[in-house]
């Protein structure tokens, strides 16, 4: 049986921008991405703390260092600048492997940067 689990969190960052005239997606600091094992396409779930938004997109590699969350397109709509949200990933395993898997879990701190 395969069942699908958490892969990685990247837990309670701010929205810094929303782009509504943009393809869409959700463009995020390469810093955070690589933290969480999450890859430049990858669907992704995002969680809105402030207004309770749950809804997909995939990830665009932003530039490392920035701190940049940026929910474009009609994703925009669904969060404001200042916003916390936790952007989660998941992935497809078999029960046996997903009983042993531990996700990565990425805390970043109030300006979206690495916690070292």
């Amino acid at each position: 049986m395969i069942i699908e689990v958490l892969k990685s969190k990247i837990h309670r960052v701010k929205v810094t921008e929303a782009e509504l005239n943009y393809v869409g997606s959700i463009t995020i600091d390469a810093d955070l991405i690589e933290a969480a094992n999450i890859i430049p396409n990858e669907k992704v779930q995002i969680v809105n703390n402030n207004n309770g938004a749950r809804f997909e997109t995939y990830v665009i590699k932003g530039e490392r260092g920035s701190g940049i969350v940026c929910l474009n397109g009609a994703a925009a709509r669904l969060a404001q600048v200042g916003d916390i949200v936790i952007i989660i990933s998941y992935a497809s395993m078999e029960m046996e492997e997903a009983k042993k898997y531990e996700p990565i879990l990425v805390f970043p701190d109030t300006d979206n940067k690495l916690i070292k």
